[in-house]
């Protein structure tokens, strides 16, 4: 009888663990994006992959972030005018809309002025939030303008 007792508490225990161990489990799981991407949009000015100016970006492609991911980019942005112009971004054409609630995009050249013919390099951050959910791919236009 004892045995059979020892054996019951051995069950009851392992179906505990198991039991414990899955809903242990279920609270590590996280949701990722699976993909991205973006065109890229160039108005008075032109935007490279390299200093040299010879690789046009036309669209960017932000890998698998996973909530909490901060990407960086780097680009260069070419005034081709005959004017210095002031550079800003924007960000249209989210799909699917609500990304834009849990998706950031900044850079480090808003507001700056670039002479003509000069060339600057430009660090794009795509920030995601740690509370996104719902969202497994998405895409967005990058606005890139050159004014003045």
């Amino acid at each position: 009888m004892r045995r059979k007792t020892n054996l019951g508490v051995l069950i009851f225990a392992v179906s505990l663990a198991l039991v414990s161990g899955l809903a242990v489990s279920g609270l590590l799981v996280t949701q990722k994006i699976l993909s991205s991407s973006g065109s890229v949009k160039a108005i008075n000015v032109e935007v490279y992959w390299d200093f040299e100016c010879t690789q046009v970006v036309t669209s960017l492609d932000w890998g698998n972030p996973e909530p909490g991911d901060s990407l960086n980019r780097t680009i260069y942005v070419k005034n081709t005018g005959s004017a210095p112009m002031t550079l800003s971004i924007s960000c249209s054409g989210w799909s699917p809309t609500e990304a834009a609630t849990y998706l950031t995009l900044s850079w480090n050249r808003e507001g700056t002025q670039v002479n003509a013919g000069e060339v600057v390099n430009a660090v794009l951050t795509l920030s995601v939030s740690s509370s996104v959910s719902g969202i497994t791919d998405f895409s967005f236009n990058i606005v890139i303008e050159g004014s003045g």
